[in-house]
């Protein structure tokens, strides 16, 4: 690393080759004499000069966090041959620091500490720290590197949900759904006479009492069901924490808590520019593995047709229940969801609802743009609705336990009409 001049180091130059014309333009040695210090103070400092040897330990405590949390950022410093440091730590706009400033001024061997607070989910990278230090006679300053980007997972907030939407169908294991199938459950299911191989323990004895035949209990299965959570990142609307893929990625959080806890298999589809996913699973493991798969939801500009029929076939398993969250804005999202729907997917779509995300640039539009723009998204819900499908609108200013209620309501009617 080449050093740069250090503004003393101008202005000292500067006075000696000053003094030094003078002196010889005025023939007087004693004005020559006052540029020797300055020249001795020059000649130290060059022959001084060298690469400070700086080491760094750095670490992040700890390396995940939730929105609104604190995490401490580490480092302990060895300056070598530098007095003092001045450093900075490279963050994005969402990690902010509790003093307002992710600057420090260190002298000597010492130990920086940094709390920052962690505004809105996300991966991210901190690091590696920016420093600037200089020489012992202050003359010449370096900008150094330290230490290695620190990997920081923030994981979204969300509320528990303490009703879902149940899914039409069940897969063949064990689980928390009531399935339409009888067998060993603990769900009353029907009373019919007994036959052979019946279990004796299964005998309805009042009914048996009553009609003088001998009467058993049958009982529903309890299953579990697949739930794929389809998460539409082709488009981004709103700034700051509330945007459409932030309420995507909240929203799916909380479904997945919730589902996973009543035993069913939980996947994701990330549909955008670039297509991800992950398979489905059980258990508490899953619901950081789907959290971790949300984190990394971004929007990515394409303009190509991306094609559900590239996943692989246990993402989408037979008789699994799609959950579709979406703005309703590019019409490739809503030929995806179509899509699935004729495959025979049992399909929800939460529409998340644009318009208060929007803000000013939406209340200074032109009236007639505002009006299409509006015109072609209830176009495109009732696309969908006049197919069979369950879209239900969702508010930004309305708690996501209210629309799932809405949404089972929806799902109860035979022939749900359109609004």
């Amino acid at each position: 690393m080449v050093p740069r001049a250090h503004p003393r180091l101008l202005g000292y130059g500067a006075a000696t080759a000053a003094l030094v014309l003078m002196g010889v333009a005025l023939a007087s040695p004693a004005v020559v004499a006052l540029a020797a210090p300055f020249a001795l103070w020059l000649a130290v400092g060059a022959a001084l000069v060298r690469r400070p040897r700086i080491l760094a330990d750095v670490s992040l405590e700890p390396s995940r966090s939730a929105e609104g949390q604190e995490v401490t950022w580490l480092a302990q410093f060895r300056n070598g041959d530098a007095p003092w440091l001045e450093l900075e730590l490279p963050a994005p706009a969402a990690i902010t620091s509790s003093t307002g400033r992710l600057r420090i001024r260190l002298r000597g061997d010492r130990r920086a500490e940094l709390r920052l607070r962690c505004g809105r989910w996300g991966a991210y990278r901190l690091g590696p720290v920016r420093a600037r230090a200089q020489d012992a006679l202050g003359l010449f300053t370096y900008d150094l590197s330290l230490g290695q980007p620190l990997p920081l997972r923030v994981y979204p907030s969300w509320s528990q949900l303490r009703q879902l939407v149940p899914p039409r169908r069940t897969q063949v294991f064990f689980g928390n759904r009531i399935a339409r199938q009888s067998g060993d459950g603990i769900e009353f299911s029907e009373v019919r006479q007994f036959l052979p191989g019946d279990l004796v323990r299964r005998i309805n004895w009042r009914v048996t009492a009553r009609t003088g035949v001998p009467h058993v209990n049958r009982l529903h299965l309890e299953r579990n069901s697949d739930v794929i959570l389809f998460v539409d990142s082709f488009t981004e609307v709103g700034e700051g924490r509330d945007t459409v893929l932030s309420l995507a990625v909240r929203a799916g959080s909380a479904l997945a808590e919730g589902h996973l806890r009543h035993r069913d298999r939980v996947g994701v589809v990330g549909f955008g520019g670039l297509v991800r996913w992950l398979d489905p699973g059980l258990g508490p493991r899953h619901l950081y593995r789907v959290v971790e798969a949300l984190l990394d939801t971004d929007v990515v500009t394409s303009y190509a047709w991306r094609d559900l029929e590239v996943l692989p076939p246990r993402v989408l398993p037979p008789a699994a229940m799609v959950v579709a969250l979406t703005p309703l804005l590019d019409p490739r999202s809503l030929g995806a969801l179509a899509d699935l729907h004729h495959r025979g997917f049992d399909l929800l779509v939460l529409e998340i609802a644009p318009e208060k995300l929007v803000g000013a640039p939406l209340r200074h539009a032109d009236p007639l743009a505002v009006r299409v723009w509006r015109a072609q998204r209830e176009a495109r819900r009732h696309r969908l609705q006049r197919q069979g499908v369950a879209v239900v609108e969702w508010p930004p200013d309305r708690p996501l336990e209210v629309v799932l209620a809405a949404a089972r309501e929806y799902r109860r009617s035979a022939r749900p009409a359109l609004r």
